[in-house]
């Protein structure tokens, strides 16, 4: 202070110049979103457009030529199992393919095998080791979850399916905005889940089993639902002891509402739908569909994302990287309508639920779609792979060289 109980100007340009400096010092997530840079992205098929990501990282067409690829898996021998849909209708001509001999300094694979073929819709797939060191693959298919015995090196089964439930699969055509498709396994403290999605845009289920995500012992046994009311729980993964879920909002409320959700699901909670809806991170009674019990003990999201922007894969980046530490990226596939405009990319959301920043954009551009973005795996502390399902292509994203 000088003599007259002011300060000096001077003090106050310091002050502002440490903490700018300061601010700078933080990493990206705890400042303002990092600024995408556009990068030329060229494909086999003669299309070449720009992808928005930020500076320090690259994007790379590592595998092209597929059909609807979706999710990915890591096999107990380190090689990528992946899944093909192989188009929108309902069909028998899925795939399961293994992407093997992954070079990160090329970014490729070196050979491709098929490993199921012929199957019903394939979405996810998932590994898991039972207590007696048996290894087992587990495949979600639209009508039931099978598991194949797995040992180190197979490009094929090496035992015939086991069938450890079935779900219905009756319904509307994908095209109508009906039934879905989809199912997502995923395991959790010694327990096996699985999403079922809604038969509807919204209604009232006639089978118990539809818009939950059940829970099973590893063997199939001990089916009860874990949580309801999720219209399509696509997404879902273990993190934290926890169970992450991304989930789809319903269609017939506006092109800017419901949100679509991200839950840290708890056991026997109802998230709602098609009673209830969540908007802006609230909850809300649907009109259509109301119920005496009414949307006050209806948990409210983790977080969430633009309505009808689709959110699908999701994987989690721990402490340790410069650009995506203790992170979750989310692919946002984007609305079936692309004039709505949400979704077409990717995002990063802070551990505590809070989106962060997009992290790659550019999949829409001018309402010209470049591709639709699906399943997430995790390579490195900075480093990830992901699906296009529209175009069939994987891409890997890593720091820029």
């Amino acid at each position: 202070m000088n003599l007259h109980g002011r300060t000096p100007l001077s003090l106050f340009r310091r002050t502002a110049c440490a903490l700018l400096v300061a601010l700078l010092a933080l990493p990206a997530t705890a400042t303002e979103a990092v600024a995408l840079l556009p990068q030329t992205v060229k494909l086999d098929d003669g299309r070449s457009f720009k992808l928005t990501l930020p500076a320090n990282l690259e994007v790379l067409p590592v595998a092209q030529g597929y059909k609807r690829i979706r999710f990915f898996a890591r096999s107990p021998d380190g090689r990528i199992f992946l899944t093909d849909m192989r188009d929108l209708s309902d069909n028998r001509k899925g795939r399961v393919l293994i992407l093997d001999g992954w070079d990160e300094k090329k970014a490729k694979f070196a050979r491709v095998h098929t490993y199921l073929s012929e199957q019903r819709n394939p979405n996810n797939l998932a590994f898991y080791t039972d207590a007696q060191g048996q290894q087992w693959l587990y495949l979600a298919l639209t009508d039931k979850l099978v598991r194949y015995r797995y040992q180190a090196g197979d490009v094929a089964p090496s035992s015939p399916a086991q069938v450890l439930a079935t779900y219905p699969d009756y319904g509307l055509s994908y095209k109508y905005g009906g039934w879905h498709l989809t199912r997502t396994v995923a395991f959790n403290n010694g327990k096996m889940y699985v999403s079922v999605g809604s038969s509807c845009n919204a209604c009232i289920e006639k089978e118990a089993v539809r818009a939950t995500v059940m829970e099973y012992n590893p063997d199939g046994s001990g089916a009860r639902v874990y949580a309801r009311g999720l219209r399509n729980a696509v997404g879902l993964i273990a993190h934290d002891g926890r169970l992450i879920a991304t989930n789809q909002g319903s269609d017939h409320l506006g092109n800017d509402k419901p949100d679509e959700t991200f839950f840290k699901l708890e056991d026997g909670a109802d998230y709602g739908w098609p009673h209830c809806y969540h908007s802006q991170g609230k909850v809300y009674a649907d009109p259509k569909f109301p119920r005496k019990a009414g949307c006050g003990k209806v948990p409210r999201a983790f977080g969430w994302f633009p309505a009808h922007a689709s959110a699908l894969g999701v994987d989690w980046f721990p402490a340790g990287g410069d650009a995506l530490s203790e992170q979750y990226v989310v692919a946002l596939h984007g609305s079936t309508n692309a004039k709505i405009g949400h979704g077409y990319k990717l995002v990063r959301v802070n551990a505590d639920g809070r989106y962060s920043a997009d992290l790659i954009t550019g999949f829409l551009d001018g309402g010209k779609v470049n591709g639709r973005p699906c399943g997430v795996l995790r390579m490195g502390r900075d480093a990830f792979l992901f699906t296009d399902d529209k175009y069939g292509v994987i891409y890997y994203v890593r720091p820029k060289r």
